[in-house]
């Protein structure tokens, strides 16, 4: 169940699975998970803003990202001109499954992989309209991922993404972290805002 639940560490644990990354290492303020990507190569994942400022100072290298939960104001206090600020997002949670619906006329579904990630894709003919991912850590369901084509939106494709993501996986408790755009049709489907998420990176090439 999602209450008393770590939700920031079953999302991270989940989002390691989906992005095939080591899995994440728990820290005293949160968590980090070593991504290794050129532009990301590591990510902090923490709790509170009461941690920004000292990490903001120790761990201000090109590469490095950090997502907070918390309020953006309390974040934005604590960080130094190093750091690129982005949209805040939103950490996600429900308990049960997604609501059942219909394909539209004119789309088909494919679901692949057999875990702990499934990926669903809904195709118009042979191209691509909507897909998703969701991978299963300790039993909660992870969703990523997620997107429409623009020339497929407002359709009921993204419900019919989630649905087949939650029928795959099964688990009777899942989070995301949707974007502003998202977070409405994910509150349409019974999600509730956990916390506020800001991110912020250092960029490649930053002195």
């Amino acid at each position: 169940m999602i209450t008393g639940m770590d939700i920031l560490g079953a999302w991270v644990r989940g989002w390691a699975v989906s992005r095939a990354t080591p899995p994440p290492v728990s820290e005293g303020d949160g968590y980090r998970v070593d991504v290794g990507l050129p532009g990301h190569r590591v990510r902090y994942l923490l709790r509170s803003p009461a941690a920004v400022a000292s990490r903001a100072r120790t761990v201000a290298e090109p590469g490095t990202w950090l997502k907070t939960c918390g309020s953006r104001s309390a974040v934005l206090a604590g960080l130094t001109p190093a750091w690129t600020v982005g949209e805040t997002e939103y950490l996600m949670a429900v308990d049960g499954p997604v609501p059942p619906v219909a394909v539209p006329a004119g789309y088909s579904v494919t679901v692949t992989g057999d875990g702990p990630a499934w990926d669903v894709l809904v195709s118009a003919g042979a191209a691509p309209a909507a897909r998703g991912r969701v991978a299963v850590a300790g039993g909660v369901a992870v969703f990523d991922k997620i997107e429409t084509e623009p020339e497929h939106r407002r359709r009921g494709l993204g419900r019919v993404v989630m649905h087949r993501l939650g029928e795959a996986a099964g688990a009777s408790s899942s989070v995301l972290l949707a974007s502003a755009a998202g977070r409405g049709l994910y509150s349409a489907l019974g999600w509730r805002v956990m916390s506020d998420v800001v991110p912020a990176d250092v960029p490649e090439g930053a002195a």
